[in-house]
């Protein structure tokens, strides 16, 4: 289903299957420039800016559908390196493991962060990072 050029059957057919608001959006900006509708009337139509239309209708003739598909977003990469994180879960394992029960606080994980790598994080991310780690089970 990668040809390029689909007919507004197939467009119409893609639209009521797709469960994705965003994909949907999409598909109807390609239908409506198939149409003949100009990339403004488009994106006024569907109450989007005209370059997301012109990114969405340009990959579309670049690249078909796999192009209107959604890329991995890879957010801000961590201020931890691959060394921390492993030195990280070995304080937390053993420090655990050497108290009676009581386990490791975010503040006092916080602070060994802090510290030990000079990253300072908020108590939020701090979880955040606890749970990528898989400690949210642990």
């Amino acid at each position: 289903m990668d040809d390029y050029c689909h007919d507004r059957l197939t467009i119409n057919q893609l639209i009521r299957k797709e469960k994705s608001a965003r994909m949907r959006l999409k598909l109807l900006a390609v239908q409506h420039f198939q149409d003949g509708k100009s990339r403004y009337q488009i994106a006024s139509y569907l109450k989007v800016s005209r370059t997301s239309v012109n990114r969405w209708i340009s990959n579309y003739l670049s690249s078909g559908l796999h192009g209107l598909e959604e890329k991995k977003h890879t957010g801000r990469p961590s201020a931890l390196t691959k060394e921390h994180k492993k030195q990280l879960i070995d304080y937390i394992d053993s420090t655990n493991k050497n108290t009676s029960g009581d386990k490791l606080k975010g503040t006092e994980i916080q602070r060994y962060i802090s510290s030990e790598f000079g990253v300072e994080y908020e108590i939020s991310n701090i979880y955040k990072i606890l749970d990528r780690l898989g400690y949210s089970e642990r």
